[in-house]
């Protein structure tokens, strides 16, 4: 379990808290609406009215003590780039801080954000990759040339094994699960044998898996 001081009550930082709660780390939960305070209330640990860019509030938050500090701050430019500025200058171990724009991120980095997430860019990325082709039920970028991919299992490997196929030596990419329904294999054997309706999770390079995809 972690400590999280989140700053910012929108839809990003709601869902952010939802999803803390839901990993069961201590949340306090920060904006300067009163409104938006109370309502986080039954997600978080806590929650206080306040204002990032506020140099005292900051300092009376203790926020070294906290494992990771989350600028949620995405609409307003300024204040996301005073208050991502002031938690490090208050010794802030990690600070996460959402982007709006690529030059929000960039000056975000500068200010001295140690990660930044654009969700509408990297939300963008996957969508065209996801809907742009048939076959491709879902996607998760590893780095910039590997990616997870969820799949159908060809018809032509119906009733076929991993080892008859040959799936990493002809293929170039690593199966790392089946999923039928809802239940998941992980890591099948050679010996697993391709069903109708399955679907596969392969990982390999980009450039493989679009081929393999074809």
């Amino acid at each position: 379990m972690k400590s999280v001081l989140l700053i910012g009550l929108g839809r990003f930082g709601w869902q952010m808290a939802e999803k803390l709660q839901e990993l069961r780390h201590e949340v306090l939960a920060v904006d300067r609406e009163e409104s938006r305070v109370n309502d986080i209330l039954p997600l978080v640990t806590n929650a206080q009215i306040g204002d990032g860019t506020n140099e005292a509030f900051i300092a009376s938050l203790g926020v070294r003590n906290f494992d990771l500090c989350v600028v949620a701050i995405g609409d307003d430019f300024q204040s996301s780039l005073e208050t991502t500025a002031l938690l490090k200058e208050y010794g802030a171990p990690f600070v996460l801080a959402r982007a709006c724009s690529q030059v929000h991120e960039k000056f975000l980095r500068r200010n001295g954000a140690d990660d930044v997430v654009y969700p509408e860019k990297q939300m963008a990325r996957w969508a065209a990759v996801r809907y742009s082709s048939e076959h491709i039920f879902d996607y998760i970028a590893m780095t910039r040339e590997h990616s997870i991919f969820e799949t159908q299992v060809p018809p032509s490997w119906v009733g076929k094994t991993i080892v008859e196929l040959a799936v990493r030596q002809r293929y170039h990419i690593n199966i790392l699960a089946i999923k039928t329904g809802e239940r998941m294999k992980f890591l099948p054997g050679p010996d697993h044998q391709f069903r109708e309706g399955e679907s596969i999770y392969i990982l390999g390079e980009n450039k493989d898996v679009q081929k393999f995809l074809k």
